[in-house]
């Protein structure tokens, strides 16, 4: 009777104890009541005669952290399947489209992190702009970056290009010899059109065959641009149909003159008058610049390599004088003391 009443009062004396215990290792009611269903359990033990620090503190945590475990993995596990779900789907349209599976494993691993569906509405846009397979998937191995292209900024892009009448089918050149036309800022792209309708007097029509036939006109400087027009227009006699037709805007100003200068000082180029008339038959622009430099020696020029190196470095000295006399006159005279 003693030993009972001993028991009875041990458990009041635990009860304090117990709900202090409650309170510190429990933070949410769920957490709660399973702790405390957890903590009568062993004070039934204590008043049997067990002992309340047998109890491991990190028990009830462990069961209010599982289901929270469980729910990130469903989650991670639901993101892959939707993931897996859009790739099925991507991979289905493009070989809709016409792309082969060899392309679709190339276009795949071109970015392995782009998100399914922004592949799939980059590689819309150029198809829709007039773009095959092929140099689809050869452009965005080129310029991977595309990819990571806003679709809303390809939309635009898009929009301007098929204004300046590059959309069905013109646009594989540019693509493939510009790819950042996609990239690069539309002031740069409209300074450069610019140019050319206001400054060099090209039509419309005549702008959009440069923009296919010359893209690399687009990374010009506009003055530079400008200037190699005037060139050719002035100094060489060159009319605007025959600019666009011999591809002219294409070759660098170094080339240009160092082979048309050449002949000029051998006598076989003259700039032609007013009228267009020369007392010497001027040779062909394509075979001036369209021909290797030994050929351009042998058939157009009839020299010598070591003449032709002679007068190259003679007319690269005479450039830099005249540039140095330029910014001679160009700078303000110092004040006398």
């Amino acid at each position: 009777m003693a030993a009972l009443g001993r028991q009875v009062l041990d458990w009041h004396r635990l009860i304090p104890l117990t709900w202090s215990l409650i309170a510190r290792q429990t933070t949410r009611p769920g957490e709660q009541k399973r702790t405390t269903a957890f903590l009568l359990r062993k004070l039934t033990m204590v008043s049997s005669g067990g002992g309340l620090g047998e109890s491991p503190s990190v028990e009830p945590q462990k069961y209010a952290q599982e289901p929270e475990h469980r729910t990130g993995l469903t989650q991670c596990l639901l993101e892959k399947q939707r993931t897996a779900v859009e790739r099925e789907k991507v991979v289905s349209s493009l070989l809709d489209m016409g792309f082969s599976d060899v392309h679709v494993n190339e276009l795949l691993s071109i970015q392995p992190g782009t998100h399914p569906q922004q592949l799939l509405d980059i590689i819309s846009e150029l198809i829709l702009l007039g773009l095959n397979p092929e140099p689809v998937c050869v452009a965005l191995k080129k310029s991977p970056q595309l990819l990571k292209l806003p679709v809303m900024h390809m939309k635009k892009r898009s929009s301007y290009l098929r204004k300046l009448g590059l959309g069905e089918g013109k646009l594989k050149r540019v693509l493939y010899c510009c790819p950042e036309i996609f990239t690069m800022r539309q002031r740069d792209i409209e300074s450069i059109v610019g140019v050319l309708k206001e400054k060099c007097l090209f039509t419309v029509k005549q702008v959009t065959e440069i923009l296919h036939r010359c893209p690399c006109v687009l990374r010009e400087d506009p003055g530079e641009l400008e200037y190699k027009f005037q060139y050719a227009y002035f100094r060489m006699g060159i009319k605007h149909v025959d600019v666009v037709k011999t591809d002219f805007l294409q070759y660098s100003m170094t080339k240009t003159k160092e082979r048309h200068v050449f002949l000029e000082r051998l006598g076989r180029y003259q700039t032609p008058d007013k009228k267009g008339q020369t007392l010497v038959p001027n040779p062909l622009l394509k075979d001036i610049l369209r021909v290797s430099e030994a050929e351009f020696l042998a058939k157009t020029a009839c020299s010598s390599a070591e003449e032709f190196g002679v007068f190259k470095e003679l007319l690269a000295r005479e450039e830099e004088e005249s540039e140095g006399r330029m910014a001679d006159a160009g700078s303000p005279e110092e004040a006398g003391p």
